[in-house]
């Protein structure tokens, strides 16, 4: 692939994903190719959290009071709130923030909802937008001033060894999520100079990108009873006692649209899983002077069959070269591509072209069982583009044993390096300005042999760090 930087601003714009012309830096538009993706992505997500999560809808402005209670958590977001002062030409009381995140405007309400432990566990998520005033170099869907695409969700527990629990199963739902649309990722326990403001402790997904840097794509946090405390979210026990509740969040953004792109795409365009695609067939007939009207009759049955099967599926019968049409569709990502022409209705047959590998097959057109096999190549689709992705990722992750080691390591294979860390922040950031470097996180406890990179000292994890958007 050319630069990557490049190839991607170039995609989103040839494949109309989104709009960057909006005239304020860091906002976008979602053309209605991309706004699909992103519907389909996120039905995908819906369905997972809907099996134990209620879908909620906050307000956008919280209060300057409920926003400055929490003293940690406004501090870790305070050079990146945007204010509203004014209501038409009248100079508010108390600013209005627009959110960064709804930890303070959802808290104040969970305080009014629970009232005893038969009311918990709670759990509910949100898509929304949100909004951070950004002072780095805006990158579209990776780094931007207005998140469109924000899944946040909060839970509400009575016992700490519950909220425990709720992060493996957050974690459980992300893996899930990131494996149906074979995003590649590494979890792992973030520094305690890069947590969540306010939370316990963070763990996070974090993915590659062709040009070797690492993308956050998923954070969860156990919130313990920080936020519990600060507005008051208390449950009556069974005994009749009150007690502060224990709290986790997590959430990801329109990076995970960015990741779907950048991963699976080529020189080609997008490839993108049949699952997210705004068109997963394209159907192209093969005209010659002869049999027109049969191919194109032949061409618009065979559309309607798929359809009412389920599939999203386009007849492009416009009156251009067919070469053109495969260049479009290829570059749009689109699945599978159908041939059709005379002669493969006389041998009952269809010409099948695979985007992910371009593969190109004569596929029998028998009614009887015509619709199961084109599930079935789907599915070996899906699983190729999954097995792809993960073994590019996988062969980008490398150990080094000295810090001598990292820039060469990077320089000639971009991607993560795996390190032993004996767990000491000081030696952290310290690690981390030798090598102009970010530490990811933990990501395991370390062997007793170990030693940590920097300081010499024995090594208490093994420890993920690389370049970062």
């Amino acid at each position: 692939m050319t630069e990557f930087s490049e190839w991607f601003h170039n995609i989103l714009e040839e494949a109309e994903i989104i709009d960057t012309r909006y005239p304020i830096k860091g906002m976008h538009v979602w053309l209605p190719q991309g706004f699909k993706i992103r519907k389909y992505t996120l039905n995908i997500l819906k369905e997972i959290l809907d099996e134990d999560h209620e879908e909620v809808l906050f307000p956008l402005l919280i209060p300057e009071d409920e926003l400055a209670k929490e003293a940690i958590h406004v501090k870790g977001f305070e050079s990146e709130v945007y204010w509203v002062t004014h209501g038409g030409l009248t100079e508010l009381n108390k600013k209005l923030a627009l959110r960064p995140t709804s930890e303070t405007a959802m808290y104040p309400m969970f305080s009014l909802w629970v009232r005893s432990h038969t009311d918990l566990p709670m759990k509910f998520y949100q898509v929304v937008n949100t909004f951070r005033y950004e002072t780095k170099h805006t990158r579209p869907l990776i780094r931007v001033r207005e998140i469109t695409t924000f899944k946040e969700a909060h839970t509400i527990h009575a016992t700490k060894e519950e909220a425990d629990m709720q992060v493996e199963r957050a974690l459980e739902i992300y893996r899930t999520f990131f494996n149906a649309l074979g995003i590649p990722y590494t979890i792992s326990k973030r520094p305690e100079w890069d947590k969540f403001p306010g939370a316990d402790y963070t763990m996070a997904f974090d993915t590659l990108l062709p040009d070797g840097k690492t993308l956050q794509i998923a954070t969860v946090h156990n919130l313990g009873q920080t936020f519990a405390k600060t507005f008051d979210i208390t449950y009556e026990t069974l005994e009749g006692e009150h007690e502060y509740v224990y709290q986790t969040c997590y959430g990801l953004s329109d990076r995970v649209i960015a990741s779907t792109i950048g991963i699976h795409g080529d020189e080609g365009g997008l490839c993108l899983p049949p699952a997210v695609a705004p068109y997963q067939i394209v159907v192209v007939p093969i005209i010659f002077k002869k049999g027109g009207e049969e191919v194109l009759d032949f061409c618009k049955n065979l559309e309607e069959k798929l359809r009412n099967e389920g599939f999203r599926v386009h007849f492009d019968d416009r009156d251009i070269r067919a070469g053109k049409k495969y260049y479009e569709w290829e570059m749009r990502g689109v699945p599978l591509r159908l041939e059709v022409g005379p002669r493969d209705i006389a041998n009952k047959k269809v010409v099948t072209v695979r985007r992910d590998n371009g593969e190109k097959e004569f596929m029998d057109f028998n009614p009887e069982s015509f619709i199961m096999d084109i599930n079935a190549l789907m599915e070996k689709i899906n699983i190729n583009m999954n097995k792809k992705a993960w073994n590019s990722f996988e062969d980008k992750i490398r150990a080094v044993e000295n810090i001598d080691e990292v820039s060469k390591t990077l320089e000639e294979h971009g991607g993560i390096i795996s390190f032993g860390w004996c767990g000491d922040e000081t030696c952290g950031k310290d690690l981390e300005e030798k090598v102009n470097v970010d530490i990811l996180g933990i990501q395991s406890e370390s062997e007793a042999d170990e030693v940590c990179m920097n300081c010499g000292k024995p090594a208490k994890h093994i420890a993920l760090m690389a370049k970062t958007y």
